[in-house]
């Protein structure tokens, strides 16, 4: 029972903050798509503690693509790996986390630097904490840029800084940096040279074949079409997890997706018999290529 009121005051308090949210994400796109030229009180004028990382050597290993048009889908059969952007925030991610536990399942988390306000990651100690626990309970920790810019919007210094912003942060955090990043909005095309910055820093660019549109579902009375998109895709045709294997997208930030729908998706998963992944793991690549070392430069304990 106190479980059951936790989760409903959870929610009503998570249906306040996704207006902030909201109300910040836009104004914080109005700000970048009018000017590149950030004030002191800017987020993307911030700059995380520590060495810069744009020095760390970028070899390229294993055999999933890097730079280019990015991957879409999973290539081991039965896999599904479930992906979560823009947090963390507040308890949300907290909660995400121990659904995963319980149902022995692991995730990767799409980790943006400074957005909606809700402090740099490396200098907030819920955040830095929550970061520290999904890499010691064994999810996957990527990259969605230092402040959630359109990688294709914004100019080469500026989308670069993105990332080796994140990249200082992450590392201040863990001692290491992905190679694994989700551009916002979908964003990173040939033309603007994005698909080429993120080969040139050693990424690979992920995207998906399963969107669960939670962003677009935020009440209580809205969340169930994200279910049955997540559920009508990965049963679409026929499919089994002899045959398939899925990429997914949801959002930690919301409450909806938080203490409703991650939990759908990781019983519905079992109920088929498919097993919960990290990225790396459901393209077959090895674990040791999944992070950058950049040791002694740690400034988190």
């Amino acid at each position: 029972m106190l479980y059951l009121i936790n989760t409903y005051l959870n929610l009503v308090k998570g249906a306040l903050m996704d207006s902030v949210v909201r109300a910040s994400d836009l104004a914080m796109q109005a700000t970048a798509a009018a000017t590149q030229d950030y004030g002191p009180g800017c987020p993307e004028n911030t700059t995380p503690a520590g060495a810069d990382t744009s020095s760390v050597s970028r070899t390229k290993l294993g055999s999933v693509e890097y730079g280019g048009g990015g991957i879409y889908q999973c290539t081991v059969p039965g896999t599904v790996a479930l992906t979560f952007d823009d947090g963390p925030f507040d308890n949300y991610t907290d909660h995400v986390l121990d659904l995963f536990e319980q149902y022995n399942a692991k995730g990767t988390f799409f980790i943006t630097g400074n957005n909606i306000n809700k402090g740099e990651i490396d200098t907030t100690a819920s955040h830095s904490a929550t970061i520290k626990r999904m890499a010691s309970e064994g999810h996957q920790i990527a990259s969605h840029t230092w402040t959630h810019l359109d990688l294709s919007a914004v100019s080469e210094t500026d989308r670069k800084a993105q990332m080796v912003k994140n990249e200082m942060a992450l590392r201040n955090i863990l001692g290491y940096f992905p190679t694994y990043m989700r551009p916002p909005y979908s964003s990173c095309t040939a033309e603007s040279g994005c698909e080429q910055t993120m080969s040139d820093l050693g990424y690979h660019v992920v995207y998906f074949n399963v969107d669960t549109d939670d962003y677009n579902q935020l009440e209580a009375t809205q969340i169930q079409n994200a279910k049955n998109y997540f559920r009508g895709n990965i049963t679409a045709n026929g499919a089994t997890p002899a045959n398939n294997e899925w990429l997914a997208i949801a959002h930690d930030i919301h409450p909806q997706t938080a203490y409703n729908l991650t939990e759908y998706m990781l019983s519905t998963l079992t109920t088929l018999g498919y097993k919960a992944v990290t990225v790396g793991e459901c393209l077959g690549d090895d674990a040791a290529n999944w992070y950058r070392a950049n040791p002694g430069t740690t400034t988190q304990t």
